[in-house]
């Protein structure tokens, strides 16, 4: 066994990486154990974008009768892949009351918090730990096709607005003689100056190589085989061998809750398949990264790439990468764009994003265990959610006052 570390944390994504730095800078010492290569999960194939305006949930007025409509539909923004999976209708069961008003404002008071405080946090922690992800606070456009979808998104700007998020509406006539990039038919847009971009590989290799400079240890290609809690602490048992601590995080996203039951503890959390394809940057692209609205589909240009990214699949961990929804990608954007592709097709991808049974990612001390912690549940707002994620979970587990109130995203709120 080696040395004992001050804390163990599972899993080398965005998450476990961020929180590793805050822990670090704390003085703590930390080990991240990653089952393959650090940062190879959901956040490396994501579109990148850092979103204070995507607070609202996606457990909201009317998604169940959406997933129902669409369930036999495989190229739909989001389905629920019909199969026999006992975790996944007790989950969708949870998913599915939540889907009311005052559960809705609720998530979203909680998600906006924490995306606020990251993205504030951003410039700063990029540049005290050098990290060049092309990041960029270019702010991010809702793009409309269809006049009633653009009317009705009043009621949630009104609600984004109440939370201190900016919201721009802006006419298709306008829109258009801003960015030639779009094709017509576009009858409005509704734009959110406070987001930004970066790239998101780039982020989460530059959070490694800083997690090692600050004299993190980065245990790769660690698969996690056993995990044992002991008088003082936690002792996991990987096919590296066998590692000590005093506290261990489990920020392994979408597996968080396979792994939960090794300890005999329930994580309401289900795998959200997300795909998409990253290309050499066209000749014309649009000025803002975007989402084509009626079909959920973002767009996001860098210096380095274009990338077009999304849907929301719960189909189990099922490794296959569809074609139907990588084709509805593209089909997508030719709808909206006069060059919807780039010319050269680098990385088509898929990754599970971890959906929590509320939308609200989960943070803080596991309920019934003394020294295990939980940072999961992020949903496809991981790399947005990442500074504050850290920052919360390094003062949870170092026994500081949090900056943030940890209640919203307690464990204990589903004990």
């Amino acid at each position: 066994m080696s040395a004992r570390d001050d804390v163990l944390i599972i899993g080398g994504g965005v998450i476990g990486l961020a929180s590793g730095i805050a822990l670090l800078q704390a003085g703590r010492s930390v080990r991240v154990l990653e089952a393959g290569t650090a940062g190879s999960g959901s956040s490396h194939g994501n579109c990148g974008t850092i979103t204070p305006s995507h607070a609202a949930p996606l457990a909201a007025p009317g998604t169940v009768a959406k997933a129902l409509r669409w369930m036999l539909m495989p190229d739909a923004p989001f389905r629920v892949s019909p199969r026999v999976d006992l975790a996944l209708w007790r989950w969708f069961a949870g998913f599915a009351a939540r889907c009311n008003r005052s559960d809705w404002l609720h998530a979203m008071q909680a998600r906006s918090t924490i995306l606020e405080a990251s993205r504030a946090a951003f410039p700063e922690w990029l540049d005290t730990l050098g990290i060049d992800c092309e990041f960029e606070p270019s702010g991010v456009d809702y793009v409309y096709r269809d006049r009633a979808d653009f009317d009705a998104f009043e009621d949630e700007a009104e609600q984004l607005r109440a939370l201190g998020v900016a919201v721009e509406r802006i006419e298709g006539a306008d829109y258009l003689r801003q960015d030639p990039a779009l094709r017509e038919g576009v009858v409005g847009a509704i734009h959110f100056p406070g987001d930004a971009r970066l790239r998101p590989d780039r982020y989460v290799a530059g959070l490694a190589r800083a997690f090692r400079a600050l004299g993190g240890e980065l245990t790769e290609h660690a698969e996690v085989l056993a995990i044992e809690e002991t008088a003082d602490g936690m002792q996991v048992q990987t096919r590296q061998g066998a590692f000590a601590g005093r506290d261990l995080l489990l920020a392994t996203g979408a597996w968080s809750p396979l792994l939960a039951r090794t300890l005999r503890m329930r994580v309401p959390v289900q795998p959200g398949k997300g795909y998409s394809i990253t290309y050499s940057r066209p000749s014309l692209v649009p000025r803002r990264p975007m989402v084509l609205h009626e079909r959920s589909v973002c767009v996001t240009v860098w210096d380095s790439g274009f990338r077009l990214g999304s849907t929301m699949e719960f189909s189990g961990y099922d490794r296959s990468l569809n074609r139907i929804r990588l084709d509805a990608l593209e089909r997508a954007a030719r709808e909206y764009l006069h060059e919807p592709v780039g010319p050269v097709r680098e990385e088509a991808w898929y990754g599970w994003r971890p959906v929590s049974v509320d939308d609200v990612p989960i943070l803080g001390p596991a309920p019934g265990h003394r020294h295990l912690w939980l940072a999961t549940g992020h949903g496809m707002l991981g790399v947005s959610m990442s500074v504050a994620t850290g920052h919360l979970m390094s003062d949870l587990i170092c026994g500081r006052t949090p900056r943030l109130d940890p209640t919203p995203y307690s464990p204990a709120r589903f004990a």
